[in-house]
């Protein structure tokens, strides 16, 4: 037997049974609705200097140097990467704060009560039952 059979069936019991007590309630819940905004959003980044620039420069200093070295098979190696190094350490190159933009999606929240379902509870022949149904 299906529920809306039985939802009939009982209701017509209650109907003709004067000794049944019966509670109808009403249920609601909450939804919260999301609508979607786009909004730019603009902030102050603290960015660090390119150093790159003088450490290459000194690699390239550093090889030739060792190159010219008598006596030293790897020098030019051994060049490059001590004066790639001193590059980098002696760099004047320094940091500035830089405002970066950019769109984000931000959602605007409403909340609403709604109707959920309703239930009946009643009593038959010393037994309890209760039932949920939609209006």
């Amino acid at each position: 037997m299906n529920r809306k059979s039985l939802l009939i069936g009982l209701s017509s019991l209650i109907v003709c049974s004067p000794a049944l007590s019966q509670t109808i309630v009403d249920h609601s819940k909450i939804v919260i609705e999301q609508r979607p905004y786009n909004v730019e959003v603009c902030r102050d980044v603290q960015t660090s200097g390119d150093k790159t620039g003088d450490a290459l420069k000194g690699a390239i200093i550093g090889g030739v140097i060792g190159n010219n070295l008598k006596g030293e098979e790897n020098g030019g190696a051994i060049g490059a990467l001590l004066g790639g190094m001193l590059g980098h350490a002696n760099s004047s190159a320094t940091g500035s704060v830089q405002r970066r933009c950019g769109v984000e999606t931000r959602y605007e929240e409403n909340e609403r009560t709604i109707y959920s379902h309703s239930s009946i509870t009643f009593e038959y022949q010393g037994k309890t039952y209760t039932l949920e149904f939609k209006k």
